[in-house]
């Protein structure tokens, strides 16, 4: 069985030694702050709420969520050993409480119903659609029930023009993998991985295409 790590999986900007550009580009051209705020705000995390960041990059959702919840219990898991590196340095940093976990793409390191919420941020238009549904039968499985998972990713383009700028993404991601970004077919996929009550809760059109929210339940 194939892994994200068995040499297919993609860094955050395609290409291994671009990794440590990535958070300059991405506050340099997203409304990085103000997507992320709303992913966490609509998270509602409670006081010891164990949190799970898929695909926590450079870590700075999970830096994020620590700060604006201290009490609560945080966790980023990622692939990229590289991106990790960056990741542990800025934990450190920033005295921000959060554990950093690598993982193989298979099956996520942790005990079923180990976690009270679930975020992603800009990681499943990486994965192909063989990974991005186990990805997401991995996340059910690890959430409590009742528990939620807040998605911000590439969706469907709001009109023509994000179409034409999403071509940008997908020159550098690769086109196998964000086809579904362009078709829209997340919510589908989270119903298909066992969640429930799945709904678009906010987008943002950026200079990258069109950046959707969605929120769905175990």
């Amino acid at each position: 069985m194939k892994t994200l790590e068995a040499k297919n999986h993609v860094p955050a900007l395609r290409f291994d030694w671009l990794t440590g550009f990535y958070d300059r580009l991405i506050a340099a051209t997203m409304p990085e702050k103000a997507f992320k705020t709303a992913l966490l705000r609509q998270a509602g995390v409670r006081p010891s709420d164990r949190v799970l960041d898929f695909g926590t990059g450079t870590a700075t959702l999970s830096i994020l969520l620590a700060e604006q919840h201290p009490d609560a219990d945080v966790t980023g898991v990622d692939v990229d050993k590289k991106v990790l590196t960056i990741a542990r340095r800025k934990v450190a940093e920033s005295h921000a409480t959060v554990r950093l976990v690598r993982y193989n793409g298979n099956k996520l390191p942790f005990e079923s119903r180990s976690f009270d919420r679930a975020v992603s941020s800009l990681v499943f238009h990486h994965l192909t659609r063989t990974q991005r549904k186990r990805a997401l039968r991995e996340l059910n499985r690890v959430l409590v029930p009742g528990g939620e998972i807040h998605v911000a990713d590439w969706g469907k383009p709001a009109n023509g023009f994000q179409r034409l700028l999403f071509y940008l993404v997908q020159l550098l991601d690769g086109f196998e993998t964000t086809a579904d970004s362009v078709r829209g077919i997340l919510p589908e996929l989270l119903y298909e991985a066992g969640f429930d009550n799945v709904e678009e809760t906010g987008k943002y059109k950026t200079v990258f295409g069109t950046l959707r929210m969605w929120r769905a339940v175990k």
